[in-house]
């Protein structure tokens, strides 16, 4: 497998020179020169195996030729061996045809867990076979932080700093990144919000001298690898609430930053049996906007109840913007750059009716979330806001006799201010993070400067605190 940047001009690379790259040079994403597509037959050869097995068959088209088959088969198995779910993301039914995936049994209770906790072994096993260390810079607007932090804490070649948005993320998601005191852990609370910390991510990365200095990677679903390891449970969803090419299965999806939705994307061009893929958006609703109008517009960010959402720079639609110009790097160089410099980027009815054959949307504020989780909650579920704004899209897109999975992407206990809002009730941690509020913090305040940054960075490699062991 070959991967090209959607910007058209970065050398071609393998997947373990993709992992380790994270961000194409020409300031691009890696895609998959071409997505493998799994016939009908090699799809029923699937439907009954458990989620491991399943893991291992969907991503290696991607990683074979860089990674030995025992090798990946071995490290799929230990990625999962920390879920508390035997299944992994088991299913479970909510009402009438609509289910919920639930993304939130690893170890930090949120989705990102599914492929950090694969890529972080990736990591591991890539630059031992190098002989390399990397330094990894990551952006987070609540759960990928965690996630991406509790994949390398262990790992003697990575050292990772992670930034988040000072006071935008729940206290919960918050002290999951900074109580991690393992020595090659450093988290940055940025004065800004969500979009500045991407915007600074892909500075350090655009300064080519800083970047070969300190040998950087990255763990934002900029990575392919993330998109990759999300692939699989859209596959898994599909085919155990027996989805086929006449029974497809639909998928309601909150997202921010496009990766998750990017993801179904692919298993859908995997040929798995999928029907409609809904964007479910809270106020900072650019996709939402845009399916309805044609029209990719920022505006400024809104602070909500479901803060991982609260972006309104969504990375990974670049992906999705590159088969939409028929695979042309230059004219999706050009229109990023125009959506940077004007913030807007318009689209002509023949892309909007490729757009729109993919994609419904629906948006809901802060006001509907929570009755949407108190409604679910007076019938016995208890929801974290992310996955009520899904559950609201759902019950919007809802077809008769058709399958709808409601992605759910964090416990409750992730957000307890906002379930108690809607419920009353405050949820409890599971019992390896019951003592989170009493473990000591550590991070750094910091501005909305890449120069402060890269300074820090340095700083931190001079001084030899990212090897300490």
């Amino acid at each position: 497998m070959r991967y090209v940047s959607t910007r058209g001009t970065a050398p071609e690379l393998g997947f373990a020179d993709v992992l380790l790259a994270g961000l194409a040079r020409d300031g691009g994403l890696y895609v998959p020169a071409e997505i493998p597509r799994f016939d009908d037959a090699r799809w029923d050869s699937m439907r009954d195996l458990a989620y491991v097995p399943m893991a291992v068959e969907v991503m290696w088209p991607f990683v074979e030729g860089d990674i030995e088959r025992a090798d990946f088969e071995r490290i799929v198995t230990d990625a999962y061996a920390s879920f508390s779910a035997p299944d992994v993301t088991p299913i479970s039914h909510l009402s009438g045809d609509t289910y919920v995936l639930e993304l939130w049994h690893g170890p930090t209770l949120a989705f990102k867990d599914v492929a950090l906790q694969l890529v972080g072994r990736l990591f591991d096993h890539v630059l031992a076979l190098r002989n390399e260390r990397v330094f990894i810079i990551g952006a987070t607007s609540g759960d990928t932080g965690s996630a991406a932090i509790d994949s390398v804490k262990n790992c003697d070649r990575v050292t990772i700093f992670i930034m988040h948005p000072a006071g935008r993320t729940s206290d919960v998601q918050r002290r999951q990144m900074t109580t991690v005191l393992e020595p090659n852990v450093f988290n940055l609370a940025v004065e800004g919000t969500f979009d500045d910390c991407q915007d600074l991510v892909k500075e350090l990365f655009s300064d080519e001298v800083f970047r070969d200095e300190m040998h950087l990677s990255a763990v934002n679903s900029i990575n392919w690898a993330r998109v990759m390891a999300q692939v699989v449970y859209y596959c898994y969803a599909s085919l155990r609430l027996g989805g086929t090419a006449n029974y497809p299965v639909d998928f309601s999806v909150p997202t921010g930053n496009f990766g998750n939705l990017f993801a179904a994307v692919v298993a859908k061009r995997m040929g798995a049996p999928m029907g409609r893929l809904i964007i479910a958006s809270n106020s900072n609703d650019i996709l939402t906007r845009f399916v309805d109008s044609g029209v990719m517009r920022q505006t400024g960010v809104v602070e909500t109840l479901s803060p991982s959402m609260d972006i309104q720079v969504s990375s990974n639609f670049e992906r999705f913007l590159y088969d939409v110009c028929g695979r042309d790097g230059v004219q999706v160089a050009d229109r990023m750059a125009q959506f940077r410099s004007t913030g807007e980027i318009v689209f002509s009815p023949s892309e909007m009716a490729e757009v729109r054959s993919w994609f419904a949307a629906a948006s809901f504020n802060d006001d509907e979330t929570t009755m949407l989780m108190a409604d679910s909650f007076a019938h016995g579920v208890t929801l974290d806001p992310h996955t009520a704004v899904a559950v609201g899209a759902a019950k919007r897109f809802a077809r008769a006799g058709t399958p709808m999975v409601v992605v759910g992407t964090a416990h409750p206990a992730k957000f307890p201010k906002a379930v108690e809002r809607a419920t009353g009730i405050s949820p409890t941690l599971p019992a390896h993070l019951a003592d989170l509020f009493d473990r000591p913090e550590r991070y750094e305040t910091v501005a909305v400067d890449v120069e402060e940054i890269e300074k820090y960075i340095r700083r931190i490699r001079s001084e030899g605190r990212d090897v300490e062991r």
